[in-house]
């Protein structure tokens, strides 16, 4: 028997830029948090500034599992430190929500899917949340429908300029903290993420090349929250060791649904494109129709047509409405966009553990966060060897 959301505690790892996003989606959706940890100086002011109760300082995860207040972990500390801090928020019972990448590598990964074969291992989902968009969730069910036909082949983007000067900084940049992907590793795979919820199936193979433009780059001498600027006068130098953008050609399995088996897709990721914020573009193309989706401009989804007029669908209105019951809370008009996709994300999560697994499995999985970084390896060997890699 479910029982109400409000009912499920939160603790959170990390207060950098994605921390409080996780704190204001929970909020939004009735979920206590409960508990903070990170730097001792930050997590109290996150407490103070949220009204969250309990403060473990000095990174102290270990402390907040042990409280009987926290049901559910979210993990959005750097990604060095995901699969250590996972396997022990199982090992005290606690229902999990991490941030993408799961892990820094498959062998550290594969100890997550280990831990969860054991009998009644809490629920474990890895942060894609551009899944829980309205209008992919629409163009899933209109490409599992056969509303385009047979899907040909799929074309994209992943834009972001946040690191375009050879001064901007984030720890994402240095492999030892962030792994030996970062444009890839970090905004590539909610690309790859999103089609392959929408086909319905994953990515089996890759070719793939990676460049990095800034050899060197200057960092601050003491660390930055993501997005934030540096004085330039503290500037030291250092080398860089992950790509600013690269080139994917993806072959993606059978589809159980048959309208997306062994579909192409090609797609292009930078964190160095001038003028470009947190551009997602995603182009579905089949036998009878088109579908076009973009980040920026989320409420509306644009169908091709050969030889009738392209329509545009909006969220809330005639034909985008009844495929995403349930993932969408507002009339049509009135924008959803990257918090609420995080909000539907959650709700998804706690849904399913607040009824004992009784809802489907729309979140990412383990399962999921373990095939992105087999992905990410695969990547890298491709982009070494110059040429198509098998996944896993």
């Amino acid at each position: 028997m479910s029982h109400p959301l409000h009912q499920i505690r939160a603790g959170i790892i990390g207060t950098g830029f994605i921390g409080p996003v996780h704190i204001e989606a929970l909020r939004r959706l009735g979920v206590q948090v409960t508990a903070i940890c990170g730097s001792t100086a930050s997590a109290q002011t996150t407490a103070e500034r949220w009204g969250i109760p309990e403060v473990y300082g000095d990174y102290d995860y270990r402390a907040m599992y042990r409280s009987p207040n926290v049901d559910v972990v979210h993990i959005t500390s750097p990604n060095k430190v995901h699969v250590e801090q996972s396997l022990a928020a199982l090992a005290a019972g606690k229902h999990v929500v991490c941030e993408k990448p799961l892990g820094m590598n498959p062998r550290e990964t594969q100890r997550v899917l280990a831990a969860l074969k054991k009998r009644s291992a809490p629920v474990f989902a890895v942060n894609y949340m551009c899944r829980f968009f309205p209008a992919v969730l629409q163009m899933r069910a209109m490409v599992q429908r056969g509303d385009i036909g047979r899907v040909i082949h799929v074309q994209g983007h992943f834009f972001q300029d946040w690191l375009l000067k050879e001064t901007d900084y984030n720890w994402r940049v240095l492999a030892s903290e962030g792994g030996p992907l970062r444009a890839i590793g970090d905004i590539g795979t909610h690309w790859i993420d999103t089609v392959s919820f929408i086909l319905g199936t994953r990515a089996e193979a890759v070719f793939a090349h990676t460049e990095t433009f800034h050899k060197t780059r200057k960092r601050p001498r003491t660390e930055l929250k993501t997005f934030a600027k540096a004085d330039p006068a503290d500037l030291i130098a250092y080398r860089v060791d992950t790509e600013d953008f690269g080139s994917l050609l993806l072959r993606f399995g059978k589809a159980g649904h048959g309208f997306a088996d062994h579909v192409h897709a090609n797609a292009s990721v930078s964190q160095v494109a001038a003028g470009w914020k947190c551009s997602l573009y995603v182009g579905i193309y089949g036998t009878t129709g088109s579908l076009q989706w973009e980040f920026q401009n989320p409420n509306e989804i644009r169908v091709g047509r050969r030889d009738t007029p392209d329509t545009i669908l909006q969220r809330g209105t005639a034909g985008f409405t009844e495929d995403v019951a349930g993932f969408t809370d507002y009339p049509g008009g009135h924008p959803e966009g990257f918090p609420d996709s995080h909000k539907m994300n959650y709700r998804a999560i706690y849904e399913h553990i607040a009824s004992g697994r009784q809802t489907p499995v729309l979140f990412a999985t383990a399962n999921d966060g373990h095939h992105e970084v087999r992905l990410c390896d695969a990547v890298l060997k491709s982009s070494r060897q110059k040429k198509w890699v098998k996944v896993g």
